[in-house]
């Protein structure tokens, strides 16, 4: 059994993104990063992924400064090194090179000790699509609203 423990979600990614694939990738993380990440200080809304050659890095996510890191803290906002095999990198890199494609981060989790980031390749949505989902939220709210006062 495999224990993991979710930092944060990226909610936002959800609403704003038709979510085509996702993936799991190690995130490089300095000793005062690791530790505010595992303190919850965290945010990803409104970072990205993008490969550079070989690579895929991490670019706007927000992890705070550890409040005991004295000098040796670090930069809260720079692009992080993702960990995965390079067949996976090659692969989401052709991905995000197809036309209105993205890399987001879903989810930032903590498994087997061990930093993990869910990626998924993205397609924007549009201010219809947006409506048309939280009118089937809607939907689904008042379909179990009649369930529940029935049985």
């Amino acid at each position: 059994m495999t224990e993991s423990k979710t930092i944060t979600v990226n909610r936002k990614a959800y609403h704003d993104y038709h979510i085509m694939e996702s993936f799991e990738a190690g995130i490089v993380l300095t000793g005062t990063e690791i530790k505010s990440v595992r303190a919850g200080r965290v945010n990803i809304r409104d970072a990205y992924a993008k490969p550079e050659g070989n690579e895929l890095w991490l670019h706007n996510a927000h992890i705070a400064g550890y409040q005991a890191g004295s000098y040796y803290n670090h930069e809260p906002n720079r692009p992080r090194k993702l960990l995965m095999h390079r067949k996976q990198i090659n692969e989401m890199a052709a991905m995000a090179n197809q036309r209105g494609l993205t890399l987001v981060p879903l989810k930032l989790y903590i498994k087997k000790g061990i930093a993990k980031l869910e990626l998924g390749v993205a397609r924007g949505k549009r201010f219809h699509d947006k409506r048309e989902t939280i009118a089937q939220r809607e939907s689904d709210r008042e379909i179990g609203r009649a369930l529940k006062r029935r049985g």
